[in-house]
């Protein structure tokens, strides 16, 4: 398959992201003199953007590549949620998987921006887990879906933010294996090791740090020995592992390797792991050999990196870059 044939392939791909969707509010000005109240630059305010985050990125980024997303998370009912739900389509995202709850607030990160630079980011979130209600309404709305609609790969999203306890990734899981549908997962500290048996398990190296009783160096060796530590507590079947400047780790468990990246000119790496995650997850729905995922991967990752503020990926530009690195590896 060349790239012309994989990049039209994404569009016939159906993906189910299910995990915690955030607004990305962006609070930009310009600073020119510090507060006479305290030692901290007075922001004159210019231009307020939300944009949608977490889960809801994943499923930019997937309808980006042309394939279609289905979004299923839970968010607050308040002014927030309101913003959110005009973000959808908006974006034409489908907005049916989203439930409302009056038991947790909407997720929203605020960034305070100068000269394209971040001052501050403010965080409003509830943790806790789903109640009991909650996740049967939760588990039944997707149980629902996946028995009417032909899904190639489930992408479990998860930022710590109540919506993936061990109770509703169990669930999911269960659900994925009778319909015989692979899972992505990109997990957070909590509950890192509860997902079982996934087809790609994709932390960052400060993740599968935080999680493994002995310490982790970015080189091959010490990455394997973590990869094969995850592949005997979850049963994983392929692991990759996103190692920032330092490219990707990948395990597929016959061989072990490390991409690196591009040269790149950073600008802001929030939405990297997004892109990460989705590219992985249409590779895997075309059956993509795993060096030839994270290829795709690490491209997308390192590009949305170049841009300020948590974007999508640009399905031209990635194309056009995944057609040059083949051309110098060939």
């Amino acid at each position: 398959m060349d790239a012309n044939q994989l990049f039209k392939a994404f569009n016939q791909i159906n993906i189910a992201v299910i995990g915690d969707v955030i607004i990305d509010r962006y609070l930009d000005g310009k600073v020119d003199r510090i507060s006479p109240e305290a030692p901290v630059p007075i922001v004159h305010l210019k231009k307020e953007d939300n944009r949608l985050g977490g889960a809801g990125n994943v499923a930019l980024n997937i309808k980006a590549m042309g394939a279609t997303p289905f979004l299923f998370s839970i968010i607050g009912a308040d002014e927030n949620a309101e913003i959110f739900e005009k973000l959808m389509p908006e974006n034409d995202l489908w907005k049916d998987g989203i439930l409302k709850s009056k038991e947790r607030c909407t997720t929203v990160k605020t960034r305070v921006m100068a000269n394209h630079q971040q001052l501050l980011r403010v965080d409003r979130e509830d943790t806790h887990e789903l109640s009991n209600s909650e996740e049967e309404n939760f588990i039944q709305k997707i149980q629902t879906f996946l028995s009417v609609q032909n899904i190639d790969v489930i992408i479990l999203q998860d930022y710590n933010k109540g919506v993936l306890s061990l109770s509703v990734i169990n669930k999911i899981i269960s659900l994925a294996e009778k319909k015989e549908i692979p899972i992505v997962v990109d997990p957070k500290k909590a509950n890192f090791l509860a997902f079982k048996n996934v087809e790609i398990f994709k932390p960052n190296l400060k993740e599968i740090q935080e999680s493994t009783p002995f310490e982790v160096l970015p080189n091959l060796a010490s990455l394997k020995k973590a990869s094969d530590f995850l592949r005997t507590k979850s049963g994983a079947k392929n692991t990759i592992i996103t190692l920032s400047e330092k490219g990707m780790f990948i395990d597929d468990g016959q061989k072990v390797q490390i991409i690196p990246t591009q040269i790149r000119n950073i600008a802001d790496v929030c939405g990297a792991g997004d892109s990460v995650i989705s590219l992985t997850a249409l590779g895997l729905a075309l059956k993509l050999e795993l060096k030839k995922i994270a290829n795709l991967a690490n491209l997308a990752g390192g590009q949305v990196c170049e841009k300020v503020g948590v974007v999508p990926v640009d399905k031209n530009q990635l194309k056009r870059e995944f057609e040059d690195l083949k051309s110098s590896i060939t």
